[in-house]
């Protein structure tokens, strides 16, 4: 048994409520019973579900073509630069260092995976990057 006091135009009101079956409902207002009868069914509220979508295959990591003259960086998860050590025309060798990305407080070295030549860098140190946005060019 449930009570409630309601205050209504400056007149105190004590309720009561005895039953609940269905829609109708058996109640007490300061001392007198009253059957009220509902319009429709009060609804029991349910925990929601969590629903989770199937889960994506994860993304692979970069494949460098030996044979392609061009070779594209992205940037593995999105992050800030927060340094570049390469400039166009420097030639680099495979395990060279060619930027630092942070990311969720880590700082990521990106290394050259082919070794070649630069010929574009398409970012800027401070610069927010997002997860395969192009970085720099290789030829």
């Amino acid at each position: 048994m449930k009570s409630y006091k309601f205050k209504v135009n400056d007149n105190g009101y004590t309720v009561n409520i005895k039953s609940h079956e269905g829609n109708i409902i058996n109640l007490e207002v300061n001392g007198t019973s009253y059957e009220v009868k509902m319009k429709e069914d009060i609804k029991k509220t349910k925990t929601p579900t969590l629903v989770r979508a199937a889960s994506k295959r994860p993304a692979e990591p970069l494949k460098v073509n030996p044979k392609s003259q061009k070779t594209k960086i992205v940037a593995p998860i999105p992050g800030v630069v927060l340094s570049i050590d390469v400039k166009v025309g420097d030639t680099l060798k495979v395990g060279d260092r060619m930027l630092v990305l942070e990311a969720m407080k880590m700082e990521n070295n990106i290394v050259c995976e082919k070794a070649g030549t630069i010929t574009a860098i398409n970012i800027v140190v401070g610069q927010q990057v997002l997860q395969d946005e192009l970085m720099i060019e290789l030829e």
